[in-house]
């Protein structure tokens, strides 16, 4: 069992979190409530999930199943987000005190809690200063509604101004960023990391699996089909095959993954969720298991210990694409000096 603070806080969850994006869409109740039991018996104790998650069903589903497991329901770490629509009018969304006080009530209701151990910012809102959202965090901790609040899908200037003036003010302050983060998708190192680290914020990264990619389940230029994400929808946002399969990267860094499974005679999916869970400043790597059997092969990656040499050949494999300036050689050589003196 592999526990880490949150963030900066005193809060302890799993290295694995079970999110539940599929609950009420692609995992009905009784098989939602499977995927819990499984993974609180298997010692989870973080969950996570938004109230936009099959607008709303998600939540409710978790709460159902704390009400009938009170035993796992006291252990249990639930984080949910709001930010998105919730109802077709222009207050039914973003980061204003309006909107997130009606967001945060309406998921403690279909939750049947109290208190919501962290509550996420789903993505920046260009149109709500920064000032108001952070002012109703903090009101929100005081109130006893909320233990903790982090962002998700924030940049690094985002980060570094919530994140001071929040300190300026003497708010609570951020303790976690939730941003995609796998093999494939490394970009957030070049800036977001550090800003994090500066923060004393902690990563809950998503789509650690790179949306099924990292498991070995698509083949170069033979476009998926059958009952997979990409199978029902090729072109699905991010993951798009026909971008990625036009990468010589993608495949290299999948054939690295799958020499190092077979090595070891474990699954890719457990190598990459490993590679994850390695990284600098990550707290709980997020599981989008759709079934128990995936989410039991997932949950092995917690005995799956990465040499220094795989480390390194995963890292060297797919280090981010990126110009000279201002995030390759060029421009990194000149943030840095020697103690001694000299460039």
């Amino acid at each position: 069992m592999d526990y880490r603070r949150l963030g900066n806080s005193g809060a302890v969850v799993t290295a694995y979190c079970l999110g539940t994006m599929t609950f009420g869409a692609e995992a009905d109740e009784a098989a939602s409530h499977r995927l819990l039991d499984d993974y609180f018996a298997w010692g989870g104790n973080f969950v996570d999930t938004a109230d936009v998650y099959s607008a709303g069903a998600s939540e409710e589903i978790i709460g159902r199943w704390l009400k009938q497991r009170p035993t796992e329901a006291r252990q249990a770490v639930i984080a949910t987000k709001g930010r998105f629509p919730m109802g077709p009018g222009p207050n039914d969304i973003g980061l204003s005190r309006r909107h997130l006080n009606q967001a945060l009530d309406a998921s403690l209701a279909r939750l049947g809690l109290e208190h919501i151990d962290l509550y996420q910012m789903h993505a920046w809102d260009a149109l709500t200063p920064i000032e108001e959202t952070l002012r109703f965090l903090d009101d929100a901790v005081s109130a006893g509604k909320i233990g903790y609040y982090g962002f998700s899908n924030y940049v690094g200037w985002q980060i570094a101004k919530a994140a001071e003036i929040a300190k300026a003010r003497s708010y609570s302050l951020p303790v976690t960023l939730q941003p995609q983060y796998n093999l494939l998708v490394r970009d957030i190192e070049l800036e977001i990391v550090a800003a994090c680290q500066d923060a004393g914020m902690g990563l809950l990264p998503w789509s650690p699996l790179g949306g099924g990619w990292l498991t070995g389940k698509y083949r170069r230029d033979e476009t998926p089909t059958g009952a997979t994400r990409l199978g029902e929808n090729p072109a699905r946002g991010m993951e798009s095959y026909t971008k990625r399969n036009a990468q010589e990267r993608t495949w290299a860094i999948i054939d690295t993954v799958a020499d190092i499974a077979k090595t070891r005679g474990v699954s890719m999916a457990q190598v990459a969720l490993s590679w994850t869970a390695a990284r600098p400043a990550v707290t709980s790597v997020i599981l989008g298991a759709r079934t128990n059997e995936q989410l039991a092969d997932n949950l092995a990656a917690a005995k799956l210990v990465l040499s220094e040499g795989e480390m390194a050949r995963l890292n060297e494999i797919s280090q981010p694409l990126v110009a000279d300036y201002p995030y390759g050689a060029g421009g990194t050589n000149q943030r840095h000096r020697k103690i001694e003196g000299g460039r």
